[in-house]
């Protein structure tokens, strides 16, 4: 591999791995020759950023024990590593992004990758139906960052009543002007027209832009949003409700990952430790004191038991975090039972899983070439335009370009607060030749071609409609005391019909959206092959977009609320206000499982915010106090 690199000039290299990238198919599996590749020439794509090195030699003690390397955890370790008398070691299961991670274009290619855990959820009655294997995908990162080293990028922060219910709800310290300063504090916005607004800043890691690349299908967007009655805004600002161009995590053009903007900074201080490979196994708590004081975990088969002073702190996301918890003792009585794991304390761990859920799939073919085909992605210009000043098409988060927020007429929430995200792509699923979008979802060829098979290459955009606040609820928990076993992951989509209905009509919104006069100009339309498995209903009928809903609906990758927190009254409740579990010292959890009702937002900048709250909150506990 290194005497092919040498061959290469480092333009040439970087040249066929973005080739590489634009045509992988869905086979590409973690070890192979082009993820070795990609993990080659990283260096050049890494902004400067220096690489991460792995720690293969331990402490046999440490302040804080931080389990997970996502967008909580990286907080975590840096800002805990800040205090130099404390001692830190971050535990990840995966490795270090690579250049094919750096890609905003590309990202669903990471998703085919080993960069991603591979969860499938549990098979669902009335959702998922035409997926492959009729379950849904359920995309989780593996490495330094998370999910948000595979994400789509978007960033948004949500509604100020999101933040206000779970204050009100008996979470004192988490109302919308509490947590506006941790978003504050974890971003450095580089729009030019945001960086006074009192609601943003441009002091933070977290860096946060548009893409470069635009096409006119923006201002058709958003003048097709006026024409609905909503203005150009800043979701991120005094007012959600509204159309605007989509803002991203990224760097000069590059993927912001979390460990990019935490981790490599932080990476090189002497108390802190980063592990990379590293599977936890297990949290080690005295079942008498009810005390955490340790982690178990493998790396490279051999075995560790590494003790805490002060905390562990789990940020293993809202499928990981439960299933370690109950792998420890620590869950409902009767299932720990079931399953034969000594009970350690009794927890509804598990439960209140939420997640937002989108159809994919609504293409609109147009007139004009004002769409982005992969197939032209592959051109020298595009590549070297990126390649050498971080700008064009690969700049385009997930292929995403507009954002908005909007109120269907079915809503069940307030005048000013949203129940639907509409995203428009720069291009759309006919002309996914690589397959890497069919993959992510988990479509099926079938579907592909006979639902798109006749505008094959066509331009063509899409736009994607999102329900922003379900009411039903889901569960994670175990199949096994085998650690190294998946959880069982129920989603329970749609179990409240009124979620079915409330996307429903998001998505009549959305066509009306595409056939209003701000779109004639480029001859937008609804592609009129009827979604394959549902040409037995009326086309655009209620009960066609139930069923489209129904077989090809599927996840955001927002999965959240699994060890939620509430006060010691609520009987759903895993963590405090603090952030601690109920009934065991030296336990936080800092992730999105702590989330009590998902937020109308994205979930990446919303567990920034968690990590960045929850580092103060550890620091404040142990400020000057023996303990």
């Amino acid at each position: 591999m290194k005497e092919f690199a040498v061959k290469m000039s480092p333009a040439s290299m970087v040249l066929l791995v973005l080739v590489v990238a634009t045509r992988c198919s869905v086979t590409m599996q973690q070890d192979t020759f082009f993820q070795r590749l990609f993990d080659e020439t990283s260096v050049l794509f890494n902004n400067g950023t220096p690489r991460i090195p792995d720690t293969t030699v331990y402490r046999k003690e440490y302040d804080f024990i931080i389990i997970g390397a996502g967008s909580g955890g990286s907080v975590m370790a840096n800002r805990l590593s800040e205090m130099r008398e404390w001692n830190v070691l971050l535990l990840e299961a995966g490795k270090e992004g690579n250049m094919l991670t750096e890609v905003p274009l590309t990202a669903g290619l990471t998703s085919i990758t080993g960069y991603n855990w591979g969860y499938k959820a549990d098979p669902m009655k009335g959702a998922c139906l035409g997926l492959k294997g009729g379950v849904c995908n359920w995309p989780k990162g593996r490495g330094l960052g998370g999910t948000s080293l595979i994400n789509f990028l978007i960033y948004t922060r949500g509604h100020r009543k999101d933040y206000d219910g779970w204050k009100e709800a008996g979470n004192p310290g988490w109302g919308f002007r509490d947590v506006l300063d941790y978003f504050k504090k974890s971003e450095r916005v580089q729009i030019p027209e945001l960086r006074n607004s009192p609601y943003r800043s441009t002091a933070g890691p977290v860096d946060v832009e548009e893409s470069s690349f635009e096409t006119p299908l923006l201002k058709h967007f958003i003048a097709a949003g006026r024409e609905l009655g909503y203005m150009e805004t800043d979701p991120n600002g005094e007012i959600q409700l509204g159309f605007g161009k989509a803002q991203a995590t990224m760097r000069r053009g590059r993927r912001c990952s979390a460990a990019k903007a935490y981790l490599a900074p932080a990476a090189r201080r002497p108390n802190l430790d980063i592990s990379m490979y590293s599977r936890v196994t297990k949290i080690l708590i005295d079942p008498v004191t009810k005390l955490a004081y340790g982690v178990e975990f493998m790396k490279r088969r051999r075995r560790y038991v590494i003790r805490a002073r002060k905390e562990v702190i789990l940020a293993a996301g809202a499928i990981a975090s439960p299933q370690l918890l109950m792998l420890s003792g620590v869950g409902p009585k009767d299932h720990l039972k079931d399953i034969g794991i000594p009970l350690v304390q009794d927890l509804p761990v598990g439960y209140n899983l939420q997640d937002h859920l989108n159809l994919p799939g609504l293409v609109f073919p147009v007139s004009r070439p004002v769409t982005v085909r992969e197939q032209d992605m592959r051109a020298p210009r595009y590549i070297l335009d990126y390649m050498m000043n971080g700008r064009g098409p690969f700049t385009s988060p997930g292929g995403a370009e507009g954002v908005a927020f909007v109120k269907t007429n079915t809503s069940f929430n307030p005048s000013d607060y949203p129940d639907i995200e509409l995203v428009m792509g720069t291009g759309a699923y006919n002309n996914d030749e690589s397959g890497s979008l069919r993959a992510t979802i988990g479509i099926t060829d079938e579907f592909y071609h006979n639902t798109y098979g006749t505008i094959l290459g066509k331009h063509a955009f899409s736009v994607s409609p999102i329900l922003m606040r379900p009411k039903s609820r889901g569960r994670i928990y175990l199949k096994s005391a085998n650690p190294f076993h998946w959880p069982r992951m129920e989603g329970n989509f749609y179990a409240d019909y009124d979620d079915l209905v409330v996307l429903r009509e998001g998505v009549k919104l959305t066509v009306d959206l595409i056939e209003s006069r701000s779109f004639r100009g480029v001859g937008a339309r609804l592609h009129s092959t009827p979604f394959y498995g549902c040409e037995e209903h009326r086309f655009r009928s209620d009960e066609y977009w139930e069923c489209a809903i129904r077989r090809v609906g599927s996840t955001l990758q927002h999965q959240c609320g699994t060890c939620k927190m509430g006060p010691a009254t609520d009987p759903e409740a895993v963590v405090n206000a603090q952030l601690q579990v109920y009934g065991i010292q030296g336990l936080r959890v800092v992730d999105a499982s702590i989330i009590p009702t998902i937020p109308a937002s994205h979930t990446n900048a919303v567990v920034f915010m968690i990590g960045e709250k929850a580092a103060d909150m550890v620091k404040d506990f142990w400020a000057n106090e023996i303990r």
